[in-house]
């Protein structure tokens, strides 16, 4: 009896195990969004569509380049840019089934769209200047700017700067007394960044030094620079409002060539020595906190404030000077409202503009650019309220008011995803 051998089949080999694999996270936020924004977009525009023209004025008369105005007509425009918010909708829909993120550039574009849609569905049968628009909401931005830069640095460095209120009225009536009295508005100026200063210094002091609550001792500054501020102005101020409150303003200064590109020569390039500082503090403050050692060190006491002081960084001393800087930048901005736009101190000028600006910090993640972008926003907002309720649009004014709070809700939840600040802010170190 014959036996067979058995045959041996080749398997493959066996793939190494390379551990687990990834799992796809699929964020639905951001399509969510978009779709929410679609329906209420369409609905304005299409469901309450309105008839006429609307013109959007793009070049003022003393504009070197000038400009044709746009004439849309305003049902139609409504229905073309709720069918391309459709698409961008449902392209993000798509990219996020296909795991892939919805590119910034393309909310970009959505952002804008809804935003042409808007102007031309409230100023059916009259015009906009759009210069005059972005000029308008550039101006409104400017302290909002120099109070979120000053925000920003004080949480990256640990400390809730709740006292940004403070910072600018306190800025803003120093620099319209020092400048009166001077006829120099550039000491104003400095006088200013002094007195946002020694508000800061007052912040750190407590929080810092005598673990004080943060946020208690923010709002404490608030009110007892407004209170301080406006008893001086009532006391020494309104009575001598001819020597003490009438400082000279800053000149607005055209910077050549750049000033005569359309649109936005004339907002960006026509400005005033305040404005310009501006621009260089974003940029300096952005480069100063990712790019350099103190912006290290900044964020390195913020997130894990004993970790830095095992490596030698002075946690205290670096909070304090970071928070006294803060104040500084944010004095600045106070000094706008009475040496760039108003030209004079009222009492409580600031009209909450620092909590706006804290707001947009908390919109912007902590990041100088983003905050930047985010105080634009309110702004914006802001000026295109004054701007229809001058060509008597039919949207209410309290609706404008409240648009760029909406706005930062549904950014918060949905566009810009989680928002998580420095893990260290608003938390004393105690040295053990």
């Amino acid at each position: 009896m014959s036996t067979i051998a058995p045959v041996s089949v080749p398997t493959q080999p066996t793939p190494p195990d390379d551990g687990p694999k990834a799992a796809v996270i699929r964020s639905w936020k951001t399509p969510i969004a978009l779709g929410v924004f679609t329906v209420l977009g369409a609905i304005m525009l299409v469901g309450f569509g309105r008839d006429g023209i609307s013109t959007m004025v793009l070049s003022t008369t003393s504009d070197l380049i000038q400009l044709p105005t746009v004439d849309l007509p305003t049902r139609a425009t409504g229905i073309v840019v709720s069918l391309l918010l459709l698409a961008i909708a449902a392209g993000s829909a798509w990219r996020v089934r296909n795991s892939r993120k919805t590119p910034i550039w393309l909310s970009g574009v959505f952002a804008f769209l809804l935003l042409l849609g808007f102007l031309a569905w409230a100023s059916a049968g009259a015009s906009i200047p759009i210069p005059g628009l972005l000029f308008g909401s550039l101006s409104l931005a400017v302290p909002l700017i120099f109070g979120a830069l000053g925000g920003v640095i004080s949480e990256r460095v640990g400390v809730v700067n709740v006292a940004i209120e403070g910072q600018l009225l306190a800025g803003a009536f120093t620099s319209a007394l020092v400048a009166s009295i001077t006829g120099q508005p550039l000491l104003g100026l400095l006088a200013a960044m002094l007195a946002g200063m020694l508000v800061a210094f007052v912040l750190a002091a407590f929080s810092i030094k005598y673990f004080v609550d943060q946020v208690i001792v923010g709002v404490v500054l608030n009110v007892l620079v407004s209170g301080v501020t406006g008893f001086l102005f009532t006391q020494l101020l309104a009575p001598n409002a001819a020597t003490l409150n009438q400082p000279p303003k800053f000149d607005r200064i055209n910077i050549p060539f750049l000033s005569e590109i359309p649109i936005l020569g004339p907002v960006l390039f026509r400005q005033t020595l305040i404005v310009y500082i501006m621009y260089f503090a974003v940029i300096a403050v952005y480069f100063g906190i990712f790019h350099t050692k103190w912006g290290l060190r900044l964020r390195a006491v913020g997130e894990h404030p004993q970790a830095a002081d095992t490596v030698g960084i002075k946690v205290a001393a670096t909070r304090f000077w970071n928070v006294s800087l803060a104040g500084a930048i944010a004095g600045a901005g106070g000094a706008y409202f009475t040496l760039g736009s108003v030209g004079a101190f009222g009492k409580e000028m600031t009209a909450g503009a620092g909590f706006i600006a804290l707001a947009a910090v908390i919109f912007g993640r902590w990041d100088p650019i983003r905050a930047t972008l985010a105080a634009l926003l309110f702004g914006f907002a802001s000026n295109l309220q004054s701007v229809l309720s001058i060509i008597g649009s039919p949207v209410p004014s309290e609706f404008m008011l409240m648009l760029p709070y909406l706005v930062t809700i549904f950014a918060v939840a949905g566009l810009v995803g989680r928002s998580r600040g420095p893990a260290a802010s608003g938390k004393p170190y105690i040295k053990s």
